[in-house]
């Protein structure tokens, strides 16, 4: 990379990656690019001499996160910075010190919690459904990060879970916890649990963790845990280096056990802490940021973000709602509306990887699915099954790997698109959707790697780099519609994006009946309006139940939004006419 960490940063933005000694907040909004501050900023401490990269510790929330953070430092000339999730930074040091505190090495994690949990069941007599297991896998999970002890948890949740009451569960939590013992096994939170323990009871292990570790950078900072929270504490022994990135209003785990207030109240715990916010969005045209903004007015933490080509500071235009809702009849009726409307844009020549469908729940993508697979588009649900464990893709790299230990007469690209055509591969995709579609496209990506990767790879080197990208779980983008949960779709982004299902019941969901669960969906609907660029359309559909327009569409108000049927009239807040495409969207010139 030409010129420093420094280059090309907005003034927000260098003034965060400047500021290099702790403690520091980073109010990062969507958009105002945070992985590329905190990555500068590492960047910067370690070019002045500030700091070793070997001592520097940057903790995010997944794998892909951490393993795009480590490709950004090595791309700024930065190698040795320990970037990793809290669980693989707890494991590690685990793995590290227990054979030296027990003689032995430490406990196998369990793979699979639900299954463990089926075994304890069964020893006590009990046989919930699958589904019951999971939500009981969930309450163990909220029970540890909030750092409950068992009966804690009782007196929080005496609802129960399903058709089991909390006595039932608490049996079953019991069991659970001594058959995991018996087995020498712990869980995902147990790890975080056991590192906190570790360092709290041997001295010499805190030393040790203190001396390696000076500086720590910490993302996603609205999503951390009690119990993350205090294995942080832990690890910084009473230091203040200490770097926290977030947007409050970016917090939708908290049915998790993700609590906001840490970030929130991070000046109050650190008085002489610099806060820096980051407001200029580098994502989205400045009608969508107009929505996301009106959405959270005045909520806790709430960032006015602004596109960057327009002054900060300005409130939205004059009163010309620029961005269209559309009302249909029933679930059907919507998912065929919003499938005409991707058939258009990728007759207007937009990839189909640059169009995104998003939803509240798991339920909803079934109606959209198949108008999208009748309408011949090709689509990837995220959350589904990870790209490198699809059947097809493990064929082709199997494959792929066998013809590379002989010797090769074509070029490395033709020798991949030989071996992809000895499988099926055509030069152009099938006409319908569906599951052959969905082939086609799996095995397209692998020959777009291939054409992607630099002069003078061999067929053997882009084998081991499909190897890498499986296990860093960097998987190819494919050419294909997404269609995700809001949830999934945090942290990504597309140039086009549809929201459906805006209807109170869905969004809100129906049990999000507390002022603390309505206000966490209306976050979650704020990410959905911050993951578009270019263009936004929200739907939502009467049904036979006659569901109302979600109460986040009249919070945003007609000043930004127009309200449309379908069949071209008026859904109560626009004036009559013909209607326009939702997707119809110009950004206006701002006032003055």
């Amino acid at each position: 990379m030409s010129g420093g960490p420094l280059d090309d940063l907005d003034e927000q933005q260098r003034e965060a990656a400047t500021s290099l000694r702790g403690p520091v907040a980073v109010l990062a909004g969507a958009g105002t690019g945070k992985t590329r501050v905190i990555t500068r900023r590492i960047a910067h401490g370690v070019n002045t001499g500030t700091y070793s990269p070997g001592r520097v510790m940057a903790v995010t929330f997944t794998a892909k996160a951490a393993g795009e953070m480590r490709g950004r430092l090595r791309a700024l000339g930065i190698d040795g910075v320990s970037a990793r999730t809290f669980h693989a930074a707890a494991l590690a040091q685990l793995n590290y010190f227990w054979p030296t505190i027990a003689g032995s090495p430490a406990p196998a994690v369990v793979d699979n919690k639900v299954r463990l949990l089926a075994h304890a069941a069964d020893g006590i007599g009990m046989a919930p459904d699958t589904a019951t297991l999971r939500d009981v896998a969930a309450q163990i999970e909220w029970r540890k990060v909030t750092m409950r002890s068992i009966d804690e948890y009782a007196r929080a949740r005496p609802e129960g879970v399903g058709r089991l009451g909390v006595d039932r569960v608490v049996d079953l939590q019991r069991a659970y916890e001594r058959l995991k013992d018996e087995r020498r096994q712990m869980d995902f939170e147990d790890v975080l649990l056991a590192c906190a323990g570790m360092l709290e009871a041997e001295p010499r292990v805190a030393r040790a963790v203190h001396e390696q570790y000076r500086h720590f950078t910490v993302d996603e900072f609205q999503d951390v845990s009690p119990l993350q929270h205090r294995l942080l504490e832990l690890w910084l022994g009473g230091r203040r280096d200490l770097c926290v990135v977030g947007d409050a209003s970016q917090t939708i785990y908290s049915f998790a056990g993700a609590d906001a207030r840490f970030l929130l109240e991070f000046d109050s715990r650190y008085e002489d802490a610099r806060v820096v916010q980051l407001l200029r969005n580098y994502r989205s045209e400045q009608p969508i940021l107009d929505a996301a903004n009106e959405l959270m007015r005045d909520r806790p933490g709430a960032l006015r973000l602004v596109a960057a080509s327009e002054p900060i500071g300005v409130e939205a235009g004059p009163d010309t709602p620029t961005t269209a809702v559309t009302a249909f009849d029933d679930d059907a009726e919507e998912a065929r509306g919003v499938a005409a409307r991707i058939l258009a844009q990728l007759r207007r020549g937009i990839a189909a990887q640059e169009i995104a469908v998003l939803y509240r729940s798991h339920a909803q993508s079934a109606e959209v699915l198949r108008a999208l697979t009748d309408a011949g588009i090709a689509t990837t649900v995220l959350g589904g099954r990870r790209y490198f464990d699809l059947p097809e893709v493990r064929q082709a790299v199997m494959a792929l790997r066998a013809a590379s230990v002989a010797p090769v007469a074509a070029g490395m690209v033709d020798a991949v698109r030989d071996v992809l055509r000895s499988l099926g591969l055509t030069d152009e995709p099938p006409a319908a959707g569906g599951a052959v579609r969905d082939t086609w496209e799996a095995r397209a990506a692998l020959l777009r790697l291939a054409e992607q990767a630099p002069p003078g790879t061999t067929l053997r080197a882009f084998t081991d780099d499909l190897a890498a990208r499986a296990r860093a779980h960097d998987e190819p983008s494919l050419a294909t519609v997404t269609l995700s949960t809001l949830h999934a779709a945090k942290g990504l982004e597309w140039p086009h994006v549809h929201m459906v299902g805006l209807a109170e019941g869905l969004l809100p969901i129906s049990y999000a009946q507390t002022f603390e669960a309505v206000d966490e969906e209306r976050r979650l609907a704020y990410v959905g309006i911050t993951r578009a660029a270019r263009t936004l359309s929200l739907t939502w559909a009467r049904g036979a139940r006659e569901r109302h327009p979600s109460r986040f569409l009249q919070e945003i108000g007609t000043r930004i939004l127009r309200m449309e049927r379908a069949s071209g009239g008026s859904s109560g807040a626009s004036r009559p006419g013909r209607s326009r495409s939702a997707t119809s969207h110009r950004a206006r010139p701002h006032p003055g």
